[in-house]
């Protein structure tokens, strides 16, 4: 029996290690995204403070683990047998959830996930443990469960949410009001005492959240107190010689090393935001198997009792965790941080919802979203009849953006220092806070709604992207409460099955968690991969024509490819009746439109850097136009195609299946001589491509005929008829968009070799 618990443990820590992997995956956005949006430093840079507040926060975690011992439920009502099911069946959940949230680029709570699993587990076993003895679940589940503690948290999710997005919203606007988009002429004046405030909060929140429960806090001075004793008495005092020195500090370092303020204020609030992580959050994935680890040692120094009766009131007592502990699960963060592609997928949800630039819009528009934007325009339209035009005027240039950087450029930043340094400020200063109240609240949550309500103040979110935003916003808001209700129905599901089923289910549930890891893994890659060949190469602003001409061609060719696979792949499908082929086909479909798309919205981008070939950039523009009429062809195809096989339509007859075969045939030589032309600018061809053009459009006329007397001889029905014209109509559409964009390519390509 002891050999199967400790299995148990070990597992526990598996588990664990993995359960950091994907936790740090997800908790990565909550000190990275300011420091990578604003770009404020080379990214090695940037990880390199993360990961040592990562480290040096993981040290600081020791009194956060009593959360996981006997935060939520009440551990003398249970024995070691029970409390391992408990633990076991927290881990299990958390390692899929997280993952699962993490491939989809998600930011959720790892505070909330873990709360709700302990709590679901909690009561599925004690429901299993009442109905045993006989007795009331209703009237006998207080006794297990410490229902105080669970309703605090619900209501600090709540609360947080709604105070970070208004105090976020308010400072961020407060903050631009007094310094603008140009904050550069203001910096040199008031710039040493906004570095002052902004450093002296971020330390405030370093000790009032980092010291509390610390390996450290302990530590005797000579006065006979403790540094946490003392720290907290003279809190007022702190703060003012931190502001002073801080002030003079920065002032000394930007009058003689030209020191970036905005920049030293962003990378100490990376630092403090990724010590407080690790300090605070750590828990949420070391805390179960600690607790599980010294279950484990109390019941086997009892020797011999069994587990099914030895009491687990010694987790009641005062929590201690090993410092090597601490320290092994801290480098397993920083290694996670630095080589976790799922860490930066979340991270670019956030920054890419609150970045100032126009763009690919992640989520699409809703109804709640395009209705709050409705009210809030007329909102502002009232105000402003209000508003006297003076100080209208006055605050609009005071909100007037100043790019940054070309948009859609891997270099530009989303948003600029000055909205990154409040974004770590506010949050720091807000869970510092709640820390010293005892409120109970999740740093994620904090820090996104911040980050949302400064890109509100700064009118990143404007009558071009705000519905897309707000949808975003209300997306990763469901995930979090779905992220309650899925940890807390999950992880009781599996504790009830493994409490009534037996130690069988232990090992079924720990296959489940492994093969739902790898299957999640191989749905990222394959989704970085897609996102990685739907990527369209960007221009250059020192590319010279040869460059320029040759990543034109490659987007025709790809466009060209492309249309040539989907038309032969679909048709096929269609009439072979293989749906699966079918969904291959829309697939690649779907991937083309993406890609086209991508480049249309990209145009202004790219002529502004082909601005030494103004003229071509005409024929440019036709280029882009008819590769997304090419892609917006083929979904008018293909759609139709897949709806009538997927509602087991009557197929086509013999007579129209071979029509079709023949007419696949011919496109493909269209397409095959129109890929020769652009590739190896063989425009002379051209005359030759039309011809086949008009070959093929010869052909569709005489199959329109014949369609037409299989309608007055009622072969076929409406529905036969309808899809039939429809594939002829756009097969014309096709192959005029393919010859236009061939066309201007090579319009393109002359005029820009004239330059």
């Amino acid at each position: 029996m002891e050999k199967f618990y400790l299995i148990l443990t070990i597992v526990l820590f598996a588990l664990s290690i993995s359960d950091l992997i994907v936790g740090v995956s997800n908790d990565a956005v909550n000190f990275l995204n300011s420091a990578i949006g604003s770009k404020a430093a080379p990214k090695w840079v940037i990880f390199l403070v993360a990961s040592l507040g990562v480290l040096i926060g993981a040290t600081f975690s020791n009194g956060m683990m009593e959360v996981a011992r006997k935060g939520i439920f009440h551990p003398d009502q249970f024995y070691f047998a029970e409390i391992m099911v408990i633990f076991l069946s927290v881990m299990i959940t958390d390692v899929i959830l997280l993952d699962m949230f993490n491939t989809f680029g998600m930011p959720t709570s790892t505070t909330v996930s873990i709360v709700f699993e302990l709590l679901g587990s909690a009561v599925a076993v004690s429901v299993v443990k009442i109905k045993m003895a006989g007795g009331m679940v209703f009237m006998e589940l207080s006794k297990y469960i410490n229902s105080e503690k669970a309703l605090a948290i619900i209501f600090g999710i709540l609360l947080s949410v709604f105070i970070a997005f208004t105090v976020g919203a308010i400072v961020m606007y407060i903050t631009r009001l007094l310094f603008s988009f140009e904050y550069k002429k203001s910096l040199k004046y008031f710039g040493s005492a906004y570095g002052g405030i902004a450093i002296t909060a971020i330390t405030y929140f370093m000790l009032v959240k980092g010291i509390h429960g610390s390996s450290f806090s302990e530590l005797p001075l000579e006065s006979g107190e403790t540094l946490e004793e003392w720290i907290k008495q003279n809190t007022l005092l702190v703060l003012l010689g931190s502001f002073a020195g801080w002030t003079f500090i920065i002032q000394v370092l930007s009058r003689l090393f030209k020191i970036d303020i905005l920049k030293l204020i962003v990378l100490a609030g990376t630092f403090a935001l990724a010590m407080a992580f690790a300090g605070n959050d750590l828990v949420n994935f070391i805390g179960v198997p600690v607790a599980g680890f010294t279950s484990f040692e109390a019941w086997r120094a009892a020797g011999g009792i069994s587990p099914e009766s030895f009491s687990m009131e010694m987790l009641a007592g005062k929590a201690s965790t090993p410092v090597y502990m601490l320290l092994i699960s801290g480098l397993i963060m920083v290694l996670t941080l630095i080589l976790s592609k799922k860490a930066q997928a979340v991270t670019e949800t956030e920054v890419n919802l609150g970045r100032q630039s126009e763009g690919m819009e992640r989520f699409g528009s809703s109804l709640v979203a395009r209705l709050l934007v409705r009210s809030s325009m007329r909102f502002n339209q009232r105000i402003e009849k209000v508003i006297p035009t003076v100080i209208s005027t006055a605050l609009q240039r005071r909100f007037t953006p100043v790019l940054l950087g070309p948009a859609g450029d891997l270099n530009t930043p989303a948003f600029d220092k000055l909205r990154a340094s409040v974004n770590l400020v506010v949050a720091s200063i807000l869970i510092a806070l709640a820390t010293s109240m005892k409120l109970p609240l999740s740093t994620t949550y904090v820090t996104f709604m911040v980050a949302m309500g400064s890109s509100l103040s700064d009118r990143a979110w404007d009558r071009e992207s705000a519905v897309y935003r707000i949808s975003g916003v209300f997306a990763v808001i469901g995930g979090w409460f779905l992220t309650a209700l899925i940890a807390l129905t999950v992880s009781g599901v599996i504790a009830a099955l493994i409490s009534l089923g037996g130690k069988i289910f232990i090992f079924v549930f720990i296959a489940i968690a492994i093969f739902m890891v790898l299957r999640t893994q191989l749905i990222f890659r394959k989704r970085r991969e897609k996102v990685k060949a739907n990527e369209v190469q960007p221009f250059e602003e020192d590319d010279e024509v040869d460059k320029v001409v040759n990543k034109s061609r490659k987007h025709c060719v790809q466009a060209i490819e492309s249309g040539s696979k989907i038309y032969a792949i679909s048709l096929h499908a269609f009439l072979n009746e293989d749906l699966g082929e079918l969904r291959k086909g829309l697939g690649l479909k779907d991937e083309l439109n993406t890609k086209s798309k991508k480049l249309k919205n990209k145009i202004l981008t790219i002529l502004s850097k082909i601005e030494n070939h103004v003229d071509s950039g005409h024929f440019y523009v036709q280029v882009v136009d008819y590769q997304r009429e090419i892609a917006h062809a083929l979904n008018f195809l293909t759609n139709p195609l897949f709806e009538h096989l997927d509602n087991n339509h009557k197929p086509f007859n013999t007579q129209q299946e071979a029509e079709l075969s023949e007419l696949v045939s011919g496109i493909q030589d269209f397409f095959d001589l129109a890929l020769q032309i652009v590739s190896e600018d063989k425009f002379a061809e051209i005359d030759s491509l039309v011809k086949k053009r008009d070959l093929i459009f010869e052909k569709l006329y005489k199959n329109e005929k014949v369609q037409i007397k299989r309608i007055k001889e009622q072969n076929v029905n409406t529905r036969n008829s309808m899809l039939y014209f429809n594939i002829n109509s756009e097969t014309k559409n096709l192959l005029l968009h393919t010859i236009n964009m061939v066309k201007s390519h090579r319009d393109f390509v002359l005029y820009s070799e004239k330059k």
